[in-house]
């Protein structure tokens, strides 16, 4: 091409064929490359533009007078081309000189070079690399800063929400027991609710055989280093690096609400490098257009969802009663929902019936630190799922309504996706239609094992503050093809346990059935039982509720109080 040797026909060709197949081998995600091809259409273009100017002038396009003013024509748009594609004048024109070392080349390419770069600044600034990192969704400052969601994460996002944590009075020998059945290299130390400390293996080390008797508060780092939910990444990465730690407790006020480990960095470091966290959110983010709050003085938070006049005075019960128990915090949150033409910052509400919601919430609880807040959103899922991360919250409690049953949903687009996302403990009720005078006195527990099981049996205890509890029934279903497989003995093991923790009797039901929802009911019908708690369990229980089996037939056919649990990915309240 900057020969001139090759007929104005050809080198359109060439120009065309190139652009084309740039265009083709980046989109495909082959190594074709940017850099090179812009050289190459560039003095293709210039080469055109030399022809134009031969024929505008009378001359024929052939010669050895006329090949050197191409030349000159191609190295030049080389220049003006890259310079407007790339934004790099300077770097054009010493690019294209060191080719050639041609001093007589320098004034066509300042001037070649200057101009491109103006016409394309004013036509789109910014260069072609940029822009494909801004697809990418790597955004740049001016000066080439990268302001992508990586510099932008908090200790909040990187952190692990729910905490394996340690009593400060535990005894040396119960301490190496939990390091050698955990693959945890060191866990927060707690005392009354507030975190005190942080022991590590290097810590146990130290121990002697005289100090295996004494408790963990003697060898454990006091006072830990923490860090806040807003803490930066490079604040975490200074505090990590300075004081050669590998995990740093997130704290809000006196209150542990996570941990971040050197791992937790690594992973979040790997997912923007592949691109995982480049997505757009599906909806704009939630706006907050009211709230209260309370003194931050509870051990942990639940988060309610508000709407019905009707049903949230028995939630609010159920919230009492957990948050009693466990010394929780209560956040009430009232989420309006905007259509997505509108964004949720710029909309118009009345809020009034929300604020008046919320205060009714919030006087059933005077005796308790009740928060409450109204959001503006598309999607009521997300909205819930922020709030549970922006509050740091260990239990999420809401209402399930029993109509909206459909092939795609279980429960419902937002209980679904609720489930499925949120990073805490997850409580769904669907108050029964029973008389009001029955309560909640005669519970059923259907238990199989599973991790959602053993949680249900953990909230029982709160749970049963609702009522004078006349019968505790917990039932176990066998499958009829292998009985065997589900112990009578484990079952009265659960039930002794249950036992100790609720101070009541408890009752053993066991059933052979291959259809468990079908048996749940068939067992609250003949028990009379005003309440089901249902956890979700790994031995055959969780593909039901994952199909909608259960929870359908149930809510079909039973005019019971049902309510589900799932657990957090890590065990305990946190």
């Amino acid at each position: 091409l900057v020969t001139g040797d090759l007929g104005w026909q050809i080198v359109l060709l060439a120009f065309v064929a190139k652009f084309g197949l740039t265009l083709l081998a980046y989109s495909s995600g082959a190594p074709g490359g940017i850099f090179a091809p812009a050289l190459v259409l560039g003095s293709a273009l210039g080469c055109l533009v030399g022809y134009l100017a031969q024929v505008m002038q009378g001359l024929p396009v052939v010669g050895d007078a006329v090949t050197e003013n191409l030349t000159t024509y191609a190295l030049a748009g080389m220049g003006a081309f890259f310079s407007a594609v790339v934004q790099v004048p300077i770097t054009s024109m010493v690019i294209v000189f060191e080719m050639t070392t041609d001093f007589n080349l320098v004034l066509p390419l300042m001037i070649g070079t200057a101009v491109a770069y103006l016409v394309s600044n004013r036509v789109a600034s910014g260069s072609i690399y940029s822009r494909l990192l801004d697809w990418q969704g790597i955004k740049l400052e001016a000066d080439g800063i990268e302001l992508n969601r990586w510099t932008r994460l908090t200790a909040a996002d990187l952190m692990q929400r729910q905490v394996e944590t340690l009593p400060s009075e535990m005894p040396i020998n119960e301490v190496i027991q939990a390091f050698s059945q955990s693959h945890h290299r060191g866990f927060p130390v707690m005392h009354q609710g507030k975190l005190v400390g942080i022991v590590s293996q290097s810590d146990l080390g130290k121990t002697t055989a005289q100090s295996t008797q004494s408790t963990l508060a003697d060898v454990m780092t006091a006072p830990a280093v923490t860090v806040q939910p807003d803490a930066s990444i490079t604040h975490v990465l200074h505090l990590l690096n300075q004081l050669k730690l590998s995990r740093l407790p997130v704290t809000e006020g006196s209150r542990l609400v996570g941990i971040i480990t050197r791992a937790d960095i690594i992973r979040a470091e790997s997912e923007h490098l592949s691109g995982q966290t480049a997505s757009a959110p599906i909806s704009a983010p939630a706006y907050e257009v009211y709230r209260t709050r309370a003194p931050a003085i509870g051990r942990g938070r639940i988060v309610m969802p508000v709407s019905n006049p009707r049903t949230t005075p028995q939630l609010m019960r159920v919230a009492i009663a957990l948050a009693e128990r466990y010394h929780y915090e209560i956040e009430c949150v009232h989420i309006q929902v905007v259509p997505k033409e509108i964004d949720p910052t710029e909309a118009r509400v009345d809020i009034a019936a929300g604020v008046t919601l919320l205060q009714q919430a919030q006087a059933q609880a005077p005796h308790l630190s009740v928060h409450t807040q109204i959001r503006v959103a598309h999607d009521v899922a997300q909205a819930l799922l922020a709030v549970v991360k922006d509050r740091h919250s260990n239990l999420l409690l809401m209402g399930w309504q029993k109509t909206s049953f459909t092939n795609q949903y279980v429960f419902g687009t937002v209980v679904d996706a609720v489930i499925r996302q949120a990073p805490c403990h997850v409580m769904v009720t669907r108050l029964g239609q029973l008389p009001q005078t029955r309560g909640f006195k005669r519970w059923l527990i259907p238990v199989a094992g599973g991790p959602n099981s053993q949680q249900a049996l953990t909230f029982l205890p709160a749970l049963l503050k609702l009522g004078q509890p006349v019968a505790v029934n917990l039932a176990q279903v066998r499958p009829l093809q292998s009985p065997e497989r589900y112990s009578h003995q484990k079952l009265a093991q659960a039930a002794t346990q249950l036992r100790q923790a609720i101070q009541r009797p408890v009752n053993t039901l066991s059933i052979t059935s291959d259809d468990v929802a079908t048996a749940i009911i068939t067992l609250a019908q003949e028990h009379h039982s005003d309440v089901i708690l249902l956890g979700a369990s790994r031995e055959g229980l969780l593909s039901h509720v994952l199909k909608g089996n259960i929870p359908r037939q149930i809510a079909q056919a039973s005019d019971c109080t049902l309510i589900l649990v799932r657990q957090a990915a890590s065990q305990g309240l946190g």
